[in-house]
């Protein structure tokens, strides 16, 4: 059975994707883009190091424009983010009967309630699998057991996450450098390589 994790390089997708080859379903990464920027290619780096084959779904620009919109008319990301994260399961549904993300217990975005995980798997005839029951401590020392980890500034060059097609819009919509108004500078963690 094939399953798709829904794939941003990252610790947290990472560790779902490895429970689920253990558990014997065919995994595929694959990294939403709505063709404003390449953000893709950080997460096709991270599964070609962990050997999962890493596929890119295309969506309509529109649904990227519309977050944006929510995130400047909020004056922050939360809504923008979630409504991506809708609008990407729902295109997933389509193609797999399992979908997987690495969304964990201790995220506030995105983040699925019960009752719109059952509507969604309900809705689709779909299993939907996240890291709901595990928190961030736990996490990081599962992945740092597994994989090699490269912890650096999130910016456009080194992160598949939603965000980064977010920010350059804004960006082009508002003037550079004004996405950070939105998304302050952070650190992240990328996968490299398994350990």
């Amino acid at each position: 059975m094939k399953a798709c994790v829904l794939y941003s390089g990252g610790k947290d997708s990472s560790l779902m994707a490895t429970i689920l080859k253990r558990l014997n379903l065919e995994v595929e990464l694959v990294t939403a883009n709505f063709g404003v920027y390449k953000s893709w290619v950080p997460a096709a780096e991270s599964a070609k190091a962990l050997r999962f084959p890493h596929k890119v779904m295309k969506l309509d620009q529109e649904i990227l424009y519309e977050a944006v919109e929510k995130i400047i008319d909020d004056g922050f990301p939360n809504n923008g983010i979630d409504f991506v994260h809708r609008q990407v399961l729902e295109a997933a549904a389509n193609e797999y009967d399992i979908i997987a993300d690495g969304t964990r217990r201790d995220d506030r975005t995105p983040k699925l309630t019960r009752d719109e995980i059952r509507s969604f798997e309900d809705r689709n005839s779909v299993e939907y699998i996240n890291l709901t029951g595990l928190g961030y401590k736990t996490i990081n020392r599962l992945a740092s057991q597994l994989f090699i980890l490269k912890r650096e500034k999130s910016d456009i060059h080194n992160n598949s996450d939603y965000e980064i097609e977010m920010r350059y819009l804004i960006d082009k919509i508002e003037g550079k450098g004004k996405s950070l108004r939105f998304f302050p500078e952070h650190y992240q963690t990328r996968v490299i390589g398994w350990k």
